[in-house]
């Protein structure tokens, strides 16, 4: 007898794949930053480090999001529940934020980099710009 997928199993299957395309996606600004020079730029390397463990978070707690309840009720006083939207979802919310904010400061790295002499058709430009 064979188990069936609900709707929730098969999105966190599809956010896994996803996740795999990010990871090789990854792969690829690395590359590319080394082709550009930028593999011993400090502030390039920690932005980077950092971009890539935000993005680790955000494909955990999309998991978390797609396999529980959105909405969630915590008991206080008396037995009264009240109901809250899941945590994952704030902290989601928050870690996209910060995620959004660290490429802004890659882009910003790769830019000066590009106006201070690098070559002008720029690969990791290129590739962090979604091209």
């Amino acid at each position: 007898m064979e188990k069936k997928t609900t709707t929730k199993q098969k999105k966190a299957e599809r956010v896994e794949l996803k996740a795999k395309t990010l990871e090789e996606r990854a792969e690829e600004i690395r590359a590319a930053a080394e082709a550009s020079g930028l593999e011993d730029d400090f502030y390039f390397l920690t932005t980077f480090e950092r971009y890539l463990t935000q993005i680790k978070i955000l494909s955990e707690l999309k998991k978390t999001i797609d396999t529980s309840e959105t909405l969630i009720e915590k008991e206080y006083v008396k037995g009264r529940g009240n109901i809250y939207t899941h945590p994952a979802i704030k902290e989601y919310n928050s870690t996209t934020d910060s995620a959004n904010k660290t490429v802004t400061c890659l882009l910003r790295i790769l830019e000066a980099r590009k106006t201070s002499g690098a070559a002008s058709a720029d690969p990791l430009l290129e590739i962090m710009g979604g091209k």
